[in-house]
């Protein structure tokens, strides 16, 4: 079997699985979809989702947000982890939207990456869920899917996006990412599956019969 059949497979299973696609965080516009990304971070979006209402209340654009210090944002968002990092990267990618980007969110992934506490992930999850332009957002739970469903071989979340924007068609990259999030939650998660037992796992490889070894990024 193919990269390109095991995708069909795989694109099959998962758009009858999930008709729908929801971002997972919580979120009112571009601005605090980037944040709310940032903070998700090595921490759950139940977790963040459970944060931000505070946090957005406390201020909900980069002006407001600006005006508020590192030691306030982080008094509410420490439950998310890495909190001294991250409250300051708030603060200064909010006075950075402010002064270079008159308060708005930039339509630009270049542009994303070069804020402060915002990687090339974060950047194309703002890109694809809060501008609709075609990216493919992978961390190391779609690249471990990846690897077991046989649609790549690359050793880090890089060559993974190359590897998957290559077997799955533009228009569906989006949508793509969300399914592939949801089914590792819910049926292929890292301790469980072993890429042995849930219904994808088993399609793409039927004569499996040991656990799957990845290769960690």
């Amino acid at each position: 079997m193919t990269k390109v059949e095991r995708a069909s497979i795989v694109m099959k299973i998962l758009g009858k699985h999930y008709p729908k696609t929801p971002v997972p965080l919580d979120h009112k516009d571009n601005f605090t979809l980037l944040v709310a990304v940032l903070l998700s971070a090595q921490c759950t979006d139940e977790r963040v989702n459970k944060v931000t209402p505070k946090l957005f209340k406390l201020a909900r654009n980069p002006k407001t947000m600006s005006a508020k210090s590192p030691e306030e944002i982080y008094s509410i968002i420490k439950p998310c982890g890495l909190g001294p990092q991250k409250s300051k990267a708030i603060h200064r990618l909010s006075n950075i939207l402010c002064n270079s980007y008159d308060g708005k969110v930039p339509e630009d992934i270049k542009a994303l990456e070069k804020l402060p506490g915002v990687g090339h992930k974060t950047a194309s999850v703002v890109i694809s869920q809060g501008f609709g332009h075609p990216a493919f957002p992978v961390d190391t739970h779609i690249h471990r899917l990846a690897q077991r469903w046989g649609l790549t071989k690359g050793k880090n979340v890089q060559q993974t996006e190359k590897d998957l924007k290559r077997v799955f068609p533009k228009d569906s990259w989006n949508k793509l990412h969300l399914q592939i999030i949801f089914w590792g939650r819910e049926f292929c998660q890292a301790q469980k599956c072993h890429g042995l037992t849930c219904k994808i796992c088993k399609a793409t490889f039927p004569k499996r019969s040991r656990p799957f070894s990845h290769n960690k990024p």
